[in-house]
């Protein structure tokens, strides 16, 4: 294992540098190096880490959703309103849409198995997202009019909303019909993982107040370990009361992080924010060098151009309903614009839950797996580009 990690911090850092050097976004080469490595093409990765490559994708995703919480202003969110609730779902469901329509049209499958397929696809990708709407409110880039606190919001509760579609659409093709609950849980596991992460959050800042003020000032650094010890432990709630009632663990750990922000002085939550960012660097490279270890490109060569042609179908699905949650707001065509590219990307869904149907013996399942390995391969380089390369001819930089 100790050799694998060193190829995927050492490779995967030299392919992003090279690529950042030639105007590509880094991950592309992380991405490359993660395909390369893989157990698919040279097999270079040791089969232990293979093993844990969930757990340590998950483990970046909460690093950067705390630097996110600790970035984010709880008052922009409320400023925000109806248009961050509607990104949440509107878009995905634009887009499984589109998959229901010319699924069947294009790759010959069932309406139901084409449902499958958009629910997998349906998801923007937190990873490539929400690093990049941080680093714009950190530039100051749309802040104006909350445009990255809007994308963020939305980005981190889609996953939620289409992972809840996924297991119904399943379950009916699994012939255990559909229940009432699998709807229900998707406002439950929001509102509940905010709530749990806001009492978590409040009370980790009550307890560094209250050391600070019997004189035992708790170190930064002691509060980023403290911070993620604890977002482990809100991971781990979600799965100890799944039988019982749905919480999202990602959504806790967002908000525990922005109530901890709330409740500290600026400089506190500016200096655990810029910690985190060091934290980045080292998981941005594990998150996207094992999620292209993840990708099968096998598959690719079988869905054919069929699926090419069905994911930029249903893009063009997703756009238009992304276009309908900002109607009503003081956004101009070219911001509307940078809020349709920024929900292209797709990757850590995709790569966790594509293979979930081959496992589970659909028929579809190959399938599935084949064009949600595309949709990785062709939107998460497409989507960190076009945001990267116009941000700051779309976006009005505030004073």
């Amino acid at each position: 294992m100790i050799t694998s990690l060193a190829l995927i911090f050492l490779v995967g850092l030299s392919m992003a540098f090279i690529c950042q050097k030639i105007k590509i976004p880094r991950i592309i080469g992380m991405l490359i190096t993660g395909i390369v490595l893989g157990p698919f093409v040279l097999n270079f990765l040791d089969p232990s880490i293979l093993g844990i490559s969930a757990e340590l994708r998950r483990m970046a995703l909460i690093i950067i959703l705390i630097k996110a919480g600790l970035s984010l202003d709880i008052s922009d969110l409320k400023a925000i309103g109806l248009p961050a609730v509607l990104m949440s779902f509107l878009p995905a469901c634009f887009e499984i849409v589109g998959f229901v329509i010319f699924g069947p049209m294009f790759l010959g499958v069932t309406r139901l198995e084409a449902a499958i397929m958009g629910a997998v696809l349906g998801a923007v990708s937190p990873a490539v997202v929400v690093p990049r709407m941080v680093e714009l409110m950190e530039k100051k880039y749309g802040t104006e009019k909350k445009i990255p606190q809007l994308v963020f919001a939305g980005a981190s509760l889609d996953d939620v909303f289409v992972i809840v579609l996924f297991q119904a659409f399943v379950g009916m093709a699994q012939g255990n019909g559909i229940s009432v609950r699998s709807f229900v849980d998707v406002p439950v596991s929001i509102v509940l993982g905010i709530v749990l992460g806001a009492l978590v959050g409040i009370m980790l800042a009550w307890i560094f107040e209250l050391f600070y003020r019997h004189q035992h000032k708790i170190r930064n650094s002691l509060k980023v370990i403290i911070i993620l010890g604890t977002s482990f432990l809100l991971m781990a709630v979600e799965g100890w009361v799944s039988l019982w009632v749905a919480v999202s663990g990602l959504l806790a750990v967002m908000s525990m992080a922005c109530f901890i922000q709330k409740r500290s002085c600026p400089e506190v939550a500016s200096r655990l924010s810029q910690k985190y960012g060091k934290l980045w660097l080292a998981a941005e490279v594990v998150l996207f060098v094992m999620v292209g270890a993840a990708v099968d490109i096998r598959y690719t060569l079988e869905a054919g151009l069929g699926a090419v042609i069905t994911i930029f179908i249903a893009l063009g699905f997703r756009s238009v309903g992304v276009i309908l949650c900002l109607i009503g707001t003081k956004l101009n065509a070219k911001e509307r614009l940078y809020c349709v590219l920024s929900y292209l990307p797709k990757a850590t869904v995709q790569a966790a839950i594509g293979s979930v149907p081959l496992s589970l013996g659909l028929p579809c399942g190959k399938l599935v797996l084949s064009v949600a390995v595309i949709s990785i391969l062709i939107t998460a380089p497409l989507g960190a580009f076009l945001m990267d390369a116009t941000y700051k001819k779309l976006l009005e930089k505030e004073e």
